[in-house]
């Protein structure tokens, strides 16, 4: 058989797969700052145009969304909990974790930095706001970002400040944590890339800044995990391959990399690192 025989049905077999997934629905439940940067939006035409599948997604805390693994509410998640990913997988929930994408958390604060906190690592900034009673907006909500938080605050040595009246704990997701923290001239921790979506739509009235970055302990890593279907015989494993496939594919890796606001990329792709 020639090359160009064996070409022609590498891509009619390509075409058949894609065809016979045409009109399906993958359901994904994924992180707040995945679908509040945009990225989703960006990536989700170009998963169709590529295989047929149409992606819908739940935008929630990591918690939340392994949770709805676990009920079988959905195919597949998008998530960045390292530690409960794997708790996760290791009960039997999940399959096929792969790398993804990062990025870091940063805290944010006011822009004249009322507890004087600039430059510090995150343990010893912590411990000042405490000191000082400076207020600090939670999430929480159980999201992989307040799960950092919390893990940032057992790391400083002073436990979580829950019942400090100083301490707010929003309920809400990162964007809108951010707003309150604005409002209320506050601090906060927040995932990079929804920081960066938070300047774009702000522009000069951004009234916050980077307080704190930089430290190890806030790289934040993005990673897809299938729902395991031998617990969820309703799972679409198939189509769930089939974006774990094509969100750590060499093609997808650069959209993600490509991904940026005012200039700055807002995810580093890293899938199979």
């Amino acid at each position: 058989m020639n090359l160009k025989k064996i070409l022609v049905m590498i891509c009619l077999l390509f075409i058949s797969v894609t065809v016979a997934h045409a009109g399906q629905t993958l359901m994904m439940a994924t992180t707040t700052s995945t679908d509040n940067t945009g990225l989703l939006e960006y990536l989700a035409p170009e998963f169709t145009k590529d295989t047929g599948i149409t992606l819908k997604w739940v935008a929630t805390g990591t918690g939340k969304a392994l949770k709805m693994g676990e009920n079988c509410d959905v195919d597949i998640l998008l998530v960045h909990a390292p530690a409960a990913e794997k708790k996760f997988i290791q009960a039997g929930y999940g399959v096929d974790r792969r790398q993804v994408m990062y990025n870091d958390f940063i805290i944010i604060g006011p822009k004249n930095d009322p507890a004087g906190i600039e430059g510090l690592n995150p343990s010893d900034a912590l411990k000042v706001i405490m000191e000082k009673k400076a207020l600090f907006l939670s999430r929480g909500d159980n999201s992989g970002t307040n799960k950092k938080e919390i893990f940032l605050w057992k790391q400083a040595g002073t436990g979580v400040p829950e019942k400090e009246n100083w301490y707010i704990q929003t309920g809400q997701g990162m964007l809108a944590t951010i707003n309150m923290a604005a409002e209320k001239n506050g601090y906060t921790l927040t995932d990079r890339g929804t920081w960066i979506k938070y300047m774009s739509q702000k522009g000069d009235q951004n009234n916050l800044k980077v307080v704190v970055q930089g430290s190890p302990e806030l790289f934040n890593q993005y990673s897809v995990i299938t729902v395991n279907p031998k617990r969820c015989p309703s799972v679409k494993a198939d189509l769930a391959a089939r974006f774990s496939d094509w969100i750590t594919s060499s093609k997808v890796q650069k959209m993600i990399g490509d991904f940026r606001l005012l200039g700055q990329p807002l995810f580093t792709p890293n899938a199979g690192k």
